[in-house]
């Protein structure tokens, strides 16, 4: 069948988390950078679309082309490894531990950013024709997402933050869900559906995403917008990569782990 039953795709999840851990530096980090370019280029895709029709919507529709992209060709996001790496360690699997996966987590941070990084540079340059004039209408936007989703919170303070958090949290609930839909299915075709849905559902309520923000904030500072690069370190960068790890990690990683391989014992009847 194309389709595994929870059980089936759970204990690849924690083997996919074992890999991971071991993979070589080199392996990891160009396989981070590529997933952080891919992602940033869908995120100005979908940028590009909302701005040409007018309607959030369509963007959020088509971002997940990017993720879909970059999944089937076994690249890593933060957002996924958050999830993955310490099932392994929760499995107790031989050689696996926890100074393992914070260097999994550390490589592929630095991978991502460095992708976003660079889609960021080069789109900054198409949008200003390499900075010889003001943003084109596209990147007049990337500017004003910046500015809302930094100052923005900040003009709110705690209660500010907390939402930025929680914003975190449900995003990487829904992209650790969509990292969970490659593996629940043997075709293409199935595995793009699967991370389709839920990807779509985080775009379009706007949730923070750690590696699409490592794009849609340099560009921004790039670009002019009025923020720091302290404001998007504290009030968006890293509130938002702790919202990931609780999210994922709470709401996908450990829910599906607790349940399909560590189950209860079955009711006795009679």
């Amino acid at each position: 069948m194309s389709y595994l039953v929870p059980s089936e795709f759970v204990a690849k999840m924690v083997d996919a988390g074992e890999s991971k851990i071991f993979m070589s530096t080199r392996d990891t980090v160009i396989r981070a950078y590529m997933a952080g370019a891919i992602l940033a280029l869908a995120a100005a895709f979908a940028i590009m679309v909302t701005s040409q029709t007018g309607f959030p919507i369509i963007g959020a529709i088509l971002f997940p082309i990017g993720f879909c992209m970059l999944y089937l060709l076994g690249f890593d996001l933060l957002t996924g490894v958050f999830v993955l790496a310490p099932l392994a360690l929760i499995d107790k699997r031989p050689g696996v531990t926890l100074n393992g996966v914070l260097r999994n987590w550390g490589l592929v941070f630095v991978g991502n950013f460095a992708g976003a990084f660079t889609v960021a540079v080069m789109m900054s340059i198409v949008y200003t024709f390499g900075y010889s004039t003001e943003p084109d209408k596209v990147g007049a936007l990337v500017a004003t997402i910046g500015e809302a989703r930094t100052v923005g919170y900040a003009k709110y303070g705690a209660a500010g933050m907390l939402t930025l958090f929680l914003r975190g949290v449900m995003c990487n609930w829904m992209v650790s869900t969509g990292v969970v839909g490659a593996m629940i299915s043997t075709t293409v075709s199935g595995k793009v559906i699967a991370m389709w849905m839920p990807i779509m559902l985080f775009f379009a309520m706007t949730f923070e995403h750690s590696i699409v923000n490592m794009f849609l904030f340099p560009a921004g500072l790039l670009l002019g917008a009025k923020f720091s690069i302290l404001d998007y370190l504290i009030w968006n960068e890293i509130p938002t990569v702790l919202g990931n790890l609780v999210g994922g990690l709470a709401f996908t990683g450990l829910t599906l782990y607790s349940t399909h391989v560590k189950t209860a014992p079955k009711r006795s009847i009679g």
